[in-house]
């Protein structure tokens, strides 16, 4: 055989045996993309890439869409898909903290925050990544990096933060963050003097026992409501703070010390429950005592709470239904409504 062909005959089968072996390696890469995108998948961990230069982001398994609630070929995966959904609020940080690792002042891409899904509603993200390649000449060629949805626990953390400040039941501040927000009154600029008003409701426990504790948590959270509206009516500048205490004691703290104010405020609420409630059809007869008690810099919430309780006390003692103003060294002056 003529040497020259026997030559291309050798490199010709030496190219189909390339061949076939490169055959092989697209089949089994591919059976290990496959592997890995169910994989990740069934952990909620998205792995994505950046052509830096282009923007262009592959994605390797389909957490991404799941994320946002679009397909590929509803929205092209690119660096510009991924700063639209960033949510308002977060995206200047996280555009920067990603920048500022594509120009070295950061060693790695770290940021958790959200982005907007397709039907409007947010998810929560846990983003990383760091460049893996770079050009002949030091620049950022590729970025590599995983994000994992963490919207549920995220949502449990903040339900969690919630509940260590809000009641429950009323979603009113609990004693712990209204003795917060007390002292951040105290502190702001322009405080001179406020006013607490502690708040017990008559004839609670009476409408429990009658119709029972799911009734009475109703009751709870219409006088909640209550509250909330006549303080944002009538106290103007709306620095003022609710919160429920336990059981049906109630305290509304406000920056607010006008006397008339105040006592129109009082005034207001004893006036609303000294009509019949109706409440899933039932009618109920409920009243108010109410204490009230200024405040300066200089005093405690403790103290002051205690003041204002007593002076409560006080309109329980001598017929319930009405307010008064606790003075210090003073007995408690009960306003008498006509």
């Amino acid at each position: 055989m003529d040497p020259l062909a026997s030559q291309i005959q050798q490199l010709t089968a030496q190219l189909n045996q390339l061949t076939q072996e490169n055959d092989l390696l697209k089949q089994k890469l591919k059976l290990c993309e496959e592997k890995l995108s169910a994989t990740l998948d069934g952990t909620g961990l998205c792995l994505w890439e950046q052509h830096i230069p282009s923007g262009d982001l592959t994605i390797f398994n389909q957490e991404w869409g799941a994320l946002l609630g679009y397909t590929l070929e509803e929205r092209a995966a690119n660096i510009s898909s991924w700063k639209s959904h960033l949510h308002p609020e977060d995206k200047d940080w996280v555009i920067k903290a990603f920048e500022d690792h594509l120009t070295g002042k950061e060693e790695v891409y770290r940021a958790v925050h959200r982005m907007i899904h397709k039907n409007g509603t947010t998810s929560w993200v846990s983003d990383r990544g760091r460049i893996v390649e770079y050009t002949s000449d030091g620049h950022p060629l590729r970025i590599m990096g995983t994000h994992i949805d963490i919207t549920q626990e995220k949502r449990y953390e903040l339900d969690l933060a919630r509940l260590a400040h809000q009641d429950p039941l009323t979603h009113l501040l609990n004693r712990a963050a209204i003795e917060k927000a007390y002292l951040q009154m105290q502190q702001e600029k322009d405080f001179n003097s406020g006013s607490l008003l502690f708040i017990d409701v008559d004839n609670f426990k009476g409408v429990n026992d009658k119709y029972g504790h799911h009734f009475g948590d109703l009751v709870l959270v219409e006088i909640s409501n209550t509250l909330n509206h006549y303080c944002q009516t009538l106290i103007s500048n709306n620095n003022v703070s609710i919160a429920r205490l336990g059981g049906d004691e109630f305290v509304i703290i406000t920056s607010t010390a006008d006397f008339a104010t105040i006592s129109l405020l009082a005034q207001q609420l004893i006036k609303h429950f000294t009509r019949l409630q109706t409440i899933e059809e039932k009618s109920v007869s409920l009243g108010l005592s109410i204490g009230i008690r200024g405040f300066d810099q200089q005093d405690s919430f403790t103290q002051v709470c205690k003041q204002a309780d007593n002076a409560m006390y006080g309109i329980k003692q001598s017929g319930k239904h009405n307010y008064s103003f606790s003075q210090p060294c003073l007995e408690p002056k009960v306003q008498h409504i006509g």
